[in-house]
């Protein structure tokens, strides 16, 4: 070794330290930036050259740069993406869910049990006071009823047709983030192949990697060439540098037969059966009461609830003389080509049309209204279907709930230990930041004391005698 080797020696470890000094920082400017994975140079010291002086015999060569390491762990992101496909799911069935059981507003003098309660209520007073004013309490209350009936459906279908809007927006939202994770892919491959660094574009792209696995259940897999691969339902949303699309179809209104399917864009045959993510969640909300969608089988429970009430008071009320003697007619009726909670019409317009008495019972008697007053027990009337729903609908939102709550948890326990290997802290670099500025001053000192030994060799030596 010459005594110049000792400057490049001096000089590789200023080197690593102002990088290291650089890295740090970039650490500490990004240790709130969302997604950054911190990072760490990595460095080795160099041989010996292969030929020595006697008195410098096997001293190295100083320290060489060998990259930048990206303190990630790629199990523990998978885990993230996992965890983010479940929560997606199960977070948007519970909100579905919770929004309608709001909407019932059982138990509160505003649900549906409280109306049904009120109407069979004044029937029972208009079979204690036949007046009047008594008839009309019942028919306002029977108005009152229908309209109730026909509003909670409404929310219902307006709740339904959000949903499915939202429903667009979200996989328009999927095929944009799926083109750039694509892109981002191209230009990592690119860097990596040009040993130029890609820690940056890597947090990037599990970012979006994150939102799409919340989205649609996403699963992902880092090829050798740095790329990741994403795929839905077995079936490659990105590979390489390139993307698919998604398409949904299916009805735009929840009267509308049919179920809303997803598929690829380039195989509109070959639809997607989603078991995670919003957008799985979502299309499950919007499934066909006969698959169990929430917003469908609450839709069905009005729908039923009308056609009994209609059933039962229309039944019993046919068997009924008015005051004139005339047999009673329906109480309740249906528009044609609407569902049945939303066409319940109430038909009598006049109190001289109800028919109070049982035939040949004279204008006196009050038994059918009475009758009809004591249908709230009936374990076939709407009471009772109203209450199966709201009971089983309950336990059901108490489920998905549970659900939701278990997969958030669940979430939250992934993001933290991702982010406790990943994550920045503060009080770490500023260590680092200091270790890395005692090296330089070290290293400084260094390359001043063999600057000053050159000195002496070149300016001093053989000075003596002359």
């Amino acid at each position: 070794m010459s005594t110049f080797s000792g400057l490049q020696v001096a000089a590789s470890g200023l080197a690593a330290a102002r990088a290291g000094m650089n890295l740090t920082g970039q650490n500490i400017a990004n240790e709130t930036t969302p997604g950054y994975t911190r990072q760490r140079l990595e460095q080795t010291a160099v041989s010996p050259a292969g030929t020595a002086s006697a008195w410098a015999r096997g001293i190295g060569g100083g320290v060489s740069i060998d990259g930048v390491a990206r303190l990630g762990d790629e199990i523990l992101d998978a885990r993230v993406r996992d965890a983010l496909s479940a929560s997606g799911l199960w977070s948007v069935r519970a909100a579905a869910a919770a929004a309608v059981e709001k909407s019932t507003a059982e138990p509160s003098t505003d649900g549906l049990s409280a109306g049904l309660g009120r109407f069979w209520a004044a029937w029972s007073d208009l079979a204690n006071t036949p007046e009047p004013a008594t008839a009309q309490v019942v028919l306002t209350d029977a108005g009152a009823l229908a309209a109730r009936i026909a509003a909670g459906y409404d929310e219902v279908a307006g709740q339904w047709s959000a949903t499915r809007d939202q429903l667009d927006r979200d996989v328009a939202a999927v095929n944009v983030t799926a083109a750039q994770v694509a892109a981002l892919n191209g230009q990592i491959r690119s860097a990596l192949q040009s040993e130029r660094g890609a820690n940056e574009l890597i947090d990037q792209r599990n970012l979006l990697a994150q939102k799409l696995s919340a989205a649609v259940g996403a699963t992902g897999r880092v090829e050798d060439d740095g790329t990741m691969t994403l795929r839905v339902d077995g079936n490659a949303l990105v590979a390489g540098d390139t993307s698919r699309s998604l398409s949904v179809s299916g009805p735009r209104d929840m009267t509308t037969a049919g179920p809303i399917t997803l598929a690829w864009v380039d195989r509109p045959d070959l639809s997607l059966a989603l078991t995670g993510g919003s957008v799985g969640g979502t299309i499950g909300v919007l499934a066909p009461a006969a698959e169990q969608g929430t917003l469908a089988v609450a839709a069905r429970a009005y729908d039923e609830v009308a056609v009994s009430l209609a059933q039962a008071v229309n039944e019993v009320h046919r068997g009924g003389r008015t005051a004139s003697g005339v047999a009673g007619g329906d109480v309740f009726t249906f528009a044609a080509g609407v569902p049945a909670a939303r066409g319940l019409r109430v038909a009598i317009t006049a109190v001289d049309q109800l028919a109070l008495s049982a035939p040949g019972a004279g204008p006196k008697d009050t038994s059918v209204a009475d009758r009809l007053s004591q249908l709230d027990t009936s374990t076939t009337g709407p009471d009772a279907a109203w209450s199966r729903f709201v009971v089983g609908f309950g336990v059901s939102v108490a489920g998905d709930l549970q659900r939701a709550d278990a997969a958030d948890r669940a979430a939250i326990a992934a993001l933290s230990g991702q982010q406790s290997t990943a994550s920045v802290d503060g009080d770490e670099e500023t260590i680092t930041l200091l270790t890395y500025q005692t090296a330089y001053q070290a290293a400084a000192r260094v390359l001043t004391a063999v600057d000053e030994a050159l000195d002496v060799l070149i300016n001093r030596v053989g000075l003596v005698g002359r």
